[in-house]
């Protein structure tokens, strides 16, 4: 509300002192995140970096990273937002648990993710087994795997999101909607989706992004062959054992599109008008 003086006019408004115990920290934490960035670039060899750009891996690499990335977050919010709705609308014996059990990836090394996936999914898995035996397919060390590892690992942060926004939206219209008759089905698709619509972009831009970085689980559950399960995180790890230039160059690249569309998505969706 606008601050009026003793004539009726409106007064400038007045600037804000930022408490130096505040901004110190606020500082040193900006510098804490930044800088390892600003390492990147500054080692980056600018001079041979378009004859590395062109090495024969690197495209494949960041064609599969953006591949699997993105039928991950496909999956992730098929079943991510259901279950949200579930965790948020309903009220259920053990639904703490549930959230709990959902969560766990967060907190989850993601080796020990990738292992889990292995004693469930492999060949002498408790699902592996059977799939191989009965319809002859096999999850581990294909591209498939590296999409179900990273959504494994991705699928709670939209999970959070999307439960975070059904809290928060109004709940009238809903009701609105089922006095006039619209069934259930209806009222999710044509009233609750849309209010959440942010909160869903806004997980799925999180999940996206740590799919896109994900490597414990993939590594351990899919395995690092070029061209099939190599993704960028994975050729910078191998680079980095030989070629140190090669592993600066292939982090850029996946800092560059990282930034570029988590960027981009946020200004489409994310930030109000």
């Amino acid at each position: 509300m606008p601050i009026v003086d003793k004539a009726g006019e409106v007064a400038p408004p007045r600037r804000q002192r930022i408490p130096l115990g505040l901004l110190v920290p606020a500082g040193l934490g900006l510098l804490f995140l930044t800088f390892p960035l600003v390492g990147l670039l500054v080692r980056a060899p600018w001079t041979t970096l378009p004859q590395r750009l062109t090495e024969p891996g690197v495209l494949t690499a960041l064609l599969l990273s953006l591949q699997c990335a993105t039928l991950a977050t496909v999956v992730c919010v098929l079943f991510g937002v259901p279950l949200a709705w579930l965790l948020a609308r309903v009220e259920f014996p053990g639904r703490r648990l549930v959230r709990a059990l959902v969560t766990v990836p967060l907190v989850l090394p993601p080796v020990v993710g990738g292992v889990a996936l292995l004693l469930v999914f492999g060949r002498r898995g408790l699902l592996g087994e059977w799939l191989d035996t009965t319809f002859g397919i096999t999850f581990p060390f294909t591209t498939t795997g590296v999409v179900i590892a990273e959504a494994f690992v991705a699928m709670p942060f939209l999970i959070i999101a999307v439960e975070g926004a059904l809290r928060g939206a109004d709940s009238r219209f809903e009701e609105a909607a089922a006095t006039l008759g619209a069934g259930r089905w209806t009222t999710f698709t044509h009233v609750t989706l849309p209010l959440v619509a942010p909160g869903v972009a806004a997980g799925a831009v999180l999940c996206w992004a740590r799919a896109l970085g994900e490597f414990g689980a993939t590594i351990t559950f899919a395995g690092n062959y070029p061209g099939t399960t190599q993704t960028m995180p994975l050729a910078v790890y191998l680079a980095l054992e030989t070629d140190l230039d090669a592993a600066i160059v292939l982090s850029l690249i996946l800092l560059t599109v990282s930034v570029a569309i988590l960027a981009g998505l946020r200004d489409r969706w994310i930030t109000s008008p």
